[in-house]
């Protein structure tokens, strides 16, 4: 028995979480043609049941970044389930009515306090956006303090400086607003819509905070220049940048894109790690709205994790700036217990054609007899 209100998948969304696999497999023109008679692409062929195994195989690799792991239930025999409703009650009943009225309040006192320093403090620009940095930090706790958030921050507090760029890895959304609580960053994120989108594009970027649509090619050109010019000011706050692009579920780290590392500033690195104990924070946002996630965190019991904030590393003489993404990356996996695979995440929203998944399959079971026969 599990807890209530997990959402069910179809498997139009699973098959929407397929990689394109093919640009990672060798090329048709590069694999020799087996020695012998029988292929086992013939097996293929005839075989739809292989044919699927063989794309499982490779597709599996990929897929495990961006699964949910819910722990065991643990209510399987009889005294221990009504140990398990008695929570339920708790949980529904009294902690998350309370932590409604906790960030409504924290709403409250933030909303009553930004308009008027946002409007009043108009010709007091330092002024204005030294109080709003504040606020925006006051309800990030209130966030914090609704899913009763217990964060552990280790290492120095991060400091206003100009050529400095902070990467995490990412797992939820919430990463910001667990780090945000800490130190007014001004993030680049996806454009979201609703609520999270009002926000947005109104308090966030208050703080100097970068959105993109990642369905618009011209979008990457006006971010790496908003990028460029943010790490140049002096009094701009502190840039965060999720160098994989998409949410992994905290077991995973997918390959980190380039552009944070080809700014020509410090990157200091940042490890987020979750434990699942109470509940897993990873957000899929292809199954779940950010409001159910949210409401999912509420009516947990806790969200418990630590962060690290690691030395800051610099670009080396002769590396190029994907080496010096690689390089972050072991960092951050290293410290945060966490384990590389060599897979973009944009591939996550990527739906492969059926001809392009015959053609990998087809490579996959070519090497795989090749390697067979060598033996």
């Amino acid at each position: 028995m599990n807890s209530p209100g997990k959402l069910k998948t179809s498997s139009s969304e699973l098959d929407l979480d397929r990689p394109n696999i093919e640009d990672y497999l060798p090329s048709g023109s590069s694999i020799q043609e087996p020695h012998g008679e029988l292929r086992l692409r013939d097996l293929l062929d005839i075989s739809p049941t292989l044919t699927e195994a063989a794309g499982a195989i490779v597709d599996d690799t990929f897929t495990r970044c961006f699964k949910s792991n819910p722990p065991e239930p643990w209510n399987w025999n009889i005294y221990l389930f009504p140990l398990w409703c008695f929570g339920v009650v708790i949980r529904y009943g009294i902690l998350f009515p309370i932590r409604v009225i906790v960030l409504t309040i924290g709403w409250i006192i933030f909303l009553s306090s930004y308009i008027p320093v946002h409007f009043l403090l108009k010709g007091h620009d330092k002024l204005r956006k030294k109080l709003e940095r504040c606020l925006v930090e006051l309800m990030c706790s209130f966030f914090v303090a609704s899913w009763t958030g217990v964060v552990k921050y280790h290492g120095p507090r991060p400091s206003i400086r100009p050529k400095q760029v902070f990467v995490a890895n990412h797992t939820s959304m919430i990463d910001f607003i667990i780090l945000e609580q800490m130190t007014a960053f001004a993030v680049i994120m996806q454009k979201h819509p609703g609520w999270v989108g009002l926000l947005q594009s109104t308090i966030l970027e208050s703080v100097g905070c970068i959105w993109f649509n990642r369905t618009e090619a011209k979008d990457r050109e006006i971010v790496a220049k908003k990028l460029r010019d943010h790490v140049q000011g002096a009094d701009n706050n502190p840039l965060l940048i999720f160098p994989e692009g998409t949410c992994v579920n905290n077991h995973y780290t997918v390959m980190f894109k380039k552009g944070a590392f080809e700014l020509g500033c410090t990157v200091c690195p940042v490890a987020i790690k979750y434990n699942k104990i109470f509940v897993d924070a990873f957000w899929n946002s292809r199954k779940q709205s950010f409001t159910m996630h949210l409401l999912q965190l509420m009516t947990s019991w806790a969200v418990v994790c630590d962060v690290w904030y690691l030395e800051p590393q610099n670009l080396k003489p002769g590396e190029t700036p994907i080496e010096f993404a690689e390089r972050v990356r072991d960092i951050i996996s290293v410290r945060a217990g966490i384990k590389k695979v060599p897979w973009d995440g944009y591939l996550k929203y990527a739906r492969p054609s059926p001809k392009h998944r015959e053609r990998k399959q087809q490579s996959f079971a070519e090497s795989v007899l090749r390697r067979l026969e060598e033996k």
